[in-house]
């Protein structure tokens, strides 16, 4: 399939139709009309397609129909919002058909498989972007800018905590199609602490707990874990799938601290609180389209042929520390991570800021948390 970047608009299929797609991934297009267009939504459920490809007013067809539903539509570009073992795959079949991909975190659930797919996409010419919505959004790039502009000394150590009760029986209780806390949650810990100290782990110890639970019997129920990075810096991290709501984060310096709560979800608002000299600073970052920003950057790296940030590395990086974590967690050891450099960082001149988005009802979709 030819490239199709004289135009105007990049034309997206949206592959899978679970919660995430549905309550996020399909409005966003309206806030991205710009250089965007929904063309085709990918299900193999039958309702969910009838359904939405009339509110839709667009094309749908099977995953086994995408390469022909992509032709017929003039498809430039997928957004694969799948479980997690699905990536690869369908990255790679994307990629032999000629297609940009924006794929849904976390990447792949290996080292190899992050490997594999840029290497699909390298050799197709074809852009590949991670679908990591924070690095276009102002309260963590605040955070960024607030770190890297010294107010808080030199960062020392950086804590986080991402948990919620999920609700039984949903993919993320799953191993078959990638769940447990570690990777539907931990990521986004993980990430913050890379895009903070703006380095890469040198060395992680981590445990896990499946507890007596039946929901996870399969799966990691939480993974705990410290990861030190260059410069004595400590991250410790938490993620649980059967603890109360909590999202936070909090980077300490040796001038102050700033804490950011709640501060990795896309339905409320999120919050600093910035401490120094004994002083705190609470400043409230309102309701955002956390998911158009990610298809208005991926269409405008098509359309002018530059590399999307963050990357198919970016993926990679946050994959090899979850991978070393979850091998620590089986050894009882210390995993020693080799120097890896990731590309370019999130950077605060990413910041694109998009109208909130009202959740819509869904078809066979419930929310993953009960």
């Amino acid at each position: 399939m030819a490239h199709r970047t004289d135009k105007d608009r990049v034309r997206y299929a949206v592959v899978g139709a679970g919660n995430i797609a549905q309550v996020a991934v399909l409005p966003a297009f309206a806030h991205a009309k710009e250089n965007t267009e929904l063309a085709a939504i990918v299900s193999d459920n039958a309702e969910k397609r009838a359904s939405l490809g009339k509110k839709y007013g667009v094309a749908t067809a099977t995953y086994a129909d995408l390469e022909t539903i992509a032709d017929q539509e003039e498809v430039d570009a997928v957004y694969l919002a799948l479980p997690n073992t699905l990536h690869r795959p369908f990255v790679e079949r994307a990629a032999a058909a000629g297609l940009h991909v924006l794929c849904e975190k976390p990447m792949a659930m290996t080292p190899d498989d992050c490997e594999a797919m840029v290497s699909a996409c390298d050799e197709a010419d074809v852009r590949l972007m991670i679908a990591y919505r924070l690095h276009f959004e102002e309260c963590n790039l605040r955070a960024v800018e607030i770190v890297r502009s010294g107010q808080i000394g030199e960062p020392r150590f950086f804590s986080a905590a991402f948990s919620q009760q999920v609700r039984s029986g949903d993919i993320r209780t799953q191993s078959q199609t990638g769940g447990g806390a570690l990777f539907d949650l931990g990521i986004y810990c993980i990430n913050a602490a890379r895009f903070l100290f703006a380095a890469e782990p040198i060395e992680v110890v981590a445990f896990q707990v499946h507890g007596s639970d039946e929901r996870f019997r399969e799966v990691d129920e939480m993974t705990s874990g410290l990861v030190r990075f260059p410069g004595n810096c400590i991250a410790q991290i938490t993620a649980s799938q059967g603890a109360s709501d909590v999202d936070s984060y909090r980077i300490v310096g040796t001038d102050g601290d700033l804490r950011v709560e709640p501060g990795f979800g896309y339905t409320g608002v999120l919050k600093h609180f910035l401490t120094v000299g004994g002083k705190t600073e609470e400043t409230t970052f309102g309701k955002r389209d956390q998911f158009a920003p990610e298809l208005v950057h991926f269409s405008q790296c098509i359309l002018e042929g530059t590399r999307p940030r963050p990357s198919g590395r970016e993926g990679w990086a946050d994959v090899r520390v979850m991978d070393a974590m979850a091998q620590s967690a089986r050894t009882g050891e210390r995993v020693a991570l080799d120097r890896f450099d990731p590309g370019a960082r999130p950077d605060p001149s990413q910041e694109i800021r998009k109208p909130a988005v009202r959740p819509p009802k869904t078809v066979h979709a419930p929310s993953p948390s009960r």
